[in-house]
């Protein structure tokens, strides 16, 4: 069984024992990680797969770029900065295809560890939630400049938040804000009763508008099936209902038909963490794994 924490970081990749499970690696095979963060899937796949030639990591995050170039900079691994529908389309016209695709789709917890990125409302930083520092919108940017009809419309569609015009209302009438606490803490005094924090929802839903998530997932699925080799093996973790819907549906839709069927499901219910995982990683708890192989072209 594989440590999961890795021993460069202290990032604690999720399911990382199911996922080696579910992509059953094996000697020579070609791998691609579409969010490689800080390297603790591709470590485990790798030590397997014994193929730094045939591995293409992916992230659109600029320290996780550092980090990998330092790791696998003098190896024959391929590091790709960009966001992973961008990537995908370019390795697609590179002709490229893997035998092994990961897709984890969380945010890093380092991210939300670290509060100057802006992501974790109990830690007082700059309204950013950027995974590309490079691009231009920020929180601070859907906060103080959105209109109160499109606030409402993010926070209800992607943070199924459903006191979302009362929340839009207290944003509105409360810019400009600067840091995350003055936000979250806003929010909270507002709605004491909470099971939990009264924020949430509507940090889930700012952070998901700035990093276009779910409309990237969706345009990207497509192109990861043709990347992927007939055999090979694809898993995508998700850490919220929306995504794991859209991955959910993607699968269902291309495994369903008995004679144009081009996936057959590993898992049909997601995968979840143990326990163990859970007190050691807290975020795990959201966490679902979905897998699937390639059966024709």
């Amino acid at each position: 069984m594989h440590q999961n924490k890795n021993k460069y970081t202290n990032h604690i990749p999720v399911l990382l024992n199911e996922v080696i499970s579910v992509l059953d690696p094996k000697s020579g095979n070609t791998y691609l990680d579409l969010t490689a963060g800080y390297g603790g899937h591709c470590d485990a796949v790798l030590s397997f797969t014994t193929n730094p030639g045939g591995m293409v990591l992916v992230d659109r995050d600029n320290q996780a770029i550092r980090f990998l170039q330092n790791k696998y900079g003098k190896s024959k691994v391929l590091i790709v900065h960009n966001d992973f529908l961008t990537a995908s389309k370019d390795l697609l016209k590179s002709n490229y295809r893997f035998d092994l695709i990961l897709a984890d789709l969380g945010v890093s917890s380092l991210h939300f560890n670290e509060a100057s990125r802006g992501f974790s409302l109990l830690r007082d930083g700059p309204l950013d939630m950027r995974m590309n520092q490079d691009q231009d919108l920020t929180a601070e940017k859907v906060i103080n400049t959105y209109s109160r009809e499109e606030l409402v419309c993010i926070l209800k569609e992607y943070g199924e938040e459903p006191r979302a015009r009362l929340i839009a209302d207290i944003i509105v009438n409360n810019r400009p804000f600067n840091s995350t606490l003055q936000l979250s803490n806003l929010i909270a005094g507002r709605f004491k009763n909470s099971r939990i924090h009264p924020a949430t929802k509507t940090f889930q839903a700012i952070r998901i508008e700035v990093n276009n998530e779910l409309n990237l997932l969706s345009d990207s699925l497509d192109l990861w099936l043709k990347l992927l080799s007939v055999g090979g093996r694809i898993a995508i973790i998700s850490f919220h209902s929306l995504e794991d819907r859209i991955v959910k549906n993607f699968f269902k839709d291309h495994s369903s038909s008995k004679y144009e069927a081009e996936l057959n499901l590993i898992n049909k219910h997601p995968i979840t963490a143990g326990p163990q995982e859970i007190v050691n990683n807290p975020r795990a708890r959201s966490a679902k794994l979905r897998a699937a192989v390639k059966i024709k072209i």
